[in-house]
């Protein structure tokens, strides 16, 4: 994009500036140079171990600790449920103290944490190191949103989009490297991941080292560590909203199960399927987030994303019984219509989930709706391996159905905010 300059009004032409910008920069590849990119470099670090070790811990306590099945299952379930409790009080924490120092801390807690899993070698081991993990994860999760929503500043949707697009990004990098880790299934490549998932938390944290200390917000009047969970309107979002994130399960967990089991269509094609969903959401998620900016936009494109969803998830349902080519066609069309529901879904909810909060409680606020999220990722095998896995197409469309029932609710709910907030400032 060019910059202009107009010289005084003594009857001279303006002058065009050229755009000395890097390349990158210039078509939105790159952040301009400052915190915001710094924040973006941190989390892509951060989030680039942390898939490839997500990938392979069960296999690392299976093979390497020697721990059975049901105990593997066990561990990251108590680990996920502990991690989920410590957002709202750690957000809450973040906001009177500040949140860089904080989301500091929790990286360097996660770095010590799963370096102790390398002399982990009890079930009651792995569980304490994976839930201090956790606990230390989502804790830095809800310390990072204020530091999203004030380097921001006036392109907080645009920024949130960036960061979301280099957050799949690195994930797509980390599960590369995980298959490599996998195929070579040895004790000495699941160790080399984790001292090397270690290391990136070290390595955001060099970065975040370098990001504006940001002072705490003045609090409201009465203002205290519940707040967020007594806010009616913002946990109705919470709620509808995480029921929408199951979403994000589709793609990576029913689909590859659903090819396999019920259609004709090449194993391979679950690869392709998440490549496309990926390329979409790469390219798009900022271009798709331009326009949504102020809460009852928000919650439209929440609305749109619901019936996209329906769309895409019926369309994925007729491909059992068609030839092997005919399916992977289908699913392809309907994978791309569920990735630009995705892509208005997530820009809606990030708008929402800090334009509903107060200034001052942003990370008590992102603590609670990171509580929310986790726990519909949890349900979201079960439901998903229920409805569209056992009953099949049926199953899809009343999968789909929930998520056109959770986004048509998503309007009303941000009117109510708007009765005691201001939504579009």
């Amino acid at each position: 994009m060019s910059q202009t300059s107009t010289l005084p009004p003594d009857g001279c032409r303006e002058e065009t500036v050229p755009d000395r910008r890097p390349w990158a920069v210039r078509r939105g590849l790159l952040l301009e140079s400052g915190p915001q990119r710094r924040l973006a470099l941190g989390g892509f670090v951060n989030q680039l171990g942390t898939a490839a070790f997500l990938a392979t811990a069960p296999l690392y306590a299976l093979k390497v600790i020697g721990l059975p099945l049901g105990q593997v299952g066990l561990g990251l379930g108590v680990a996920g449920v502990v991690g989920l409790l410590a957002g709202p009080p750690v957000g809450h924490l973040a906001d009177r103290r500040g949140p860089r120092g904080v989301f500091l801390a929790t990286l360097l807690i996660q770095a010590v944490s799963m370096l102790s899993l390398l002399f982990a070698h009890s079930f009651t081991a792995f569980m304490v190191s994976m839930a201090v993990t956790d606990l230390a994860g989502a804790s830095g999760g809800a310390a990072r949103g204020p530091m999203i929503r004030r380097f921001g500043g006036d392109e907080v949707p645009k920024f949130r989009s960036y960061l979301r697009s280099t957050a799949f990004l690195a994930s797509t990098f980390g599960a590369l490297a995980a298959g490599v880790v996998i195929q070579l299934d040895s004790g000495s490549a699941y160790r080399a991941l984790i001292v090397a998932n270690a290391l990136t938390f070290v390595g955001c944290a060099a970065v975040v080292l370098r990001l504006p200390a940001l002072e705490p917000l003045p609090a409201a009047t009465g203002s205290n560590r519940w707040l967020a969970l007594k806010d009616g309107p913002y946990m109705a979002f919470v709620v509808l909203d995480g029921i929408l994130w199951i979403q994000g399960e589709v793609v990576t967990y029913a689909l590859p199960l659903w090819v396999v089991l019920h259609t004709q269509a090449p194993r391979w094609f679950t690869g392709v399927a998440l490549a496309v969903n990926t390329v979409m959401v790469v390219v798009l998620q900022i271009r798709t987030s331009r326009g949504v900016k102020g809460g009852r936009v928000a919650g439209r494109a929440t609305r749109r994303a619901g019936l996209a969803f329906l769309v895409g998830m019926a369309v994925i349902a007729t491909a059992p019984g068609l030839p092997g080519w005919a399916a992977a066609t289908v699913m392809t069309a309907g994978v791309a219509v569920h990735t630009v529901g995705s892509l208005w879904h997530a820009a809606g909810s990030l708008e929402l989930r800090f334009r509903l909060a107060p200034a001052h409680a942003q990370g008590q606020y992102s603590g609670v709706f990171g509580l929310g999220m986790g726990l519909c990722y949890t349900v979201a095998p079960v439901l998903l391996g229920l409805l569209c896995l056992s009953w099949g197409a049926p199953g899809w469309l009343a999968m789909g159905g929930v998520f056109v029932a959770a986004g048509l609710a998503v309007p009303p709910v941000v009117r109510w905010a708007g009765r005691s907030r201001e939504l579009d400032a």
